[in-house]
């Protein structure tokens, strides 16, 4: 179990349920059963690169990491190649539960996760496809939250009428995703492309431009999570509250697709946050708690990924970058939570929160790099 533990990576894999949980806060949705997949499906998807990338990299680390469970012979070649394609193909399937959207984004990350692993990892694209890959796990659980069925249909309704009005539901949920969702999916992506270029010197260390590049992103990225963008109608801060997914309850609000003549008393999508209308809550902006707690998580954010940096920046050696590497890691959980309190979803992002601990824990006993 142990040599398993560490082939998974297992202490790394409470950083990726805050990917579907910050895409749903984007999109301006409460988590639902199709986030519960997306979540399921991300984590098989992750666990599968996890597995495939020691394969591939099995002659390497027979040099470098001797102690690496393939290497070691605890755990066979042809083991860690059948799990990974197991747990693809588990997470594909649970994907494909949340609809054909969130399957479309999923297959994309798989390919993404293969073709990274083995052949893009030790090219210069390298970082990018794995930043790559963290950003389409955001965008999974925004479609898969967002495309979750909504329609109101009644129950007498022909079985025509009740596929035409799911598909409309999908298809305009679909397309509201991306704008929403690509700002926080590009954060995240900054982030995780910074991290993948230190992790590149962390057998050998000797590379001070890599952290000191990476410090630069980290510090630019804090900056960027607290900036509060002015919207056309007084300026709210955070996506999904007077943007394109608030949903109106008047003629001529903007609807989930970011369609405006919404009809009066049209259905909301369930789990959407209504209430005040787009330039109600843009005049009135972010209350003094919701500007406390996005600092708070910045700075958690800030704290857990730039000392080491700096450290490794100081010394780059083996040990302190493969610590900055690791810290690195640990730092998307407050970067998904402050991603998800700058939508508006405080509670999602205390949940996040909620997974440092116990990342921090395990870290102590199966290193995430």
């Amino acid at each position: 179990m142990r040599a398993w533990a560490e082939l998974l990576r297992v202490s790394a894999l409470f950083t990726v349920p805050g990917d579907a949980l910050a895409g749903a806060a984007a999109v301006g949705r409460r988590p639902n059963r199709s986030t519960a997949l997306a979540v399921g499906a991300s984590l098989c998807l992750y666990e599968a690169g996890m597995a495939l990338n020691d394969w591939a990299d099995r002659d390497e680390d027979a040099v470098d990491r001797p102690h690496r469970p393939i290497p070691s012979g605890r755990i066979t070649p042809r083991a860690a190649l059948t799990a990974a394609g197991a747990l693809t193909a588990a997470g594909l399937a649970l994907a494909a539960r949340a609809g054909r959207p969130a399957l479309t984004v999923a297959t994309g990350l798989a390919a993404t996760v293969w073709a990274y692993d083995l052949r893009l990892k030790h090219t210069p694209a390298g970082p990018a496809a794995m930043a790559a890959a963290r950003g389409l796990d955001l965008l999974l659980g925004a479609t898969a939250t967002a495309t979750a069925p909504v329609a109101s249909v009644p129950a007498d309704a022909p079985v025509a009428a009740v596929s035409a009005a799911a598909s409309a539901s999908v298809g305009a949920s679909a397309r509201a995703v991306l704008p929403a969702a690509l700002p926080a999916a590009a954060m995240l992506t900054a982030h995780t492309y910074a991290v993948t270029a230190v992790s590149r010197h962390e057998a050998q260390g000797g590379s001070t431009t890599a952290p000191l590049a990476a410090l630069g992103a980290v510090v630019a990225l804090g900056g960027a999570a607290l900036w509060e963008r002015q919207g056309e109608a007084g300026g709210s801060p955070y996506p999904g509250r007077g943007g394109a997914v608030v949903v109106g309850s008047r003629a001529g609000a903007t609807d989930l697709a970011g369609a405006p003549g919404s009809r009066a008393g049209a259905t909301a999508p369930a789990g959407a946050r209504t209430g005040p209308t787009a330039s109600a809550r843009a005049r009135s902006g972010p209350t003094a708690p919701a500007r406390l707690l996005l600092t708070a998580l910045t700075g958690a954010y800030l704290r857990t990924a730039a000392r080491p940096l700096g450290h490794a920046v100081l010394n780059p050696s083996p040990p302190l970058t493969q610590r900055a590497v690791g810290s690195g890691i640990r730092a998307m959980i407050p970067l998904q939570a402050a991603l998800a309190a700058r939508a508006g979803a405080p509670g999602t992002a205390l949940a996040v929160m909620g997974l440092v601990p116990l990342a921090r824990s395990l870290a102590r006993k199966v290193s995430p790099t």
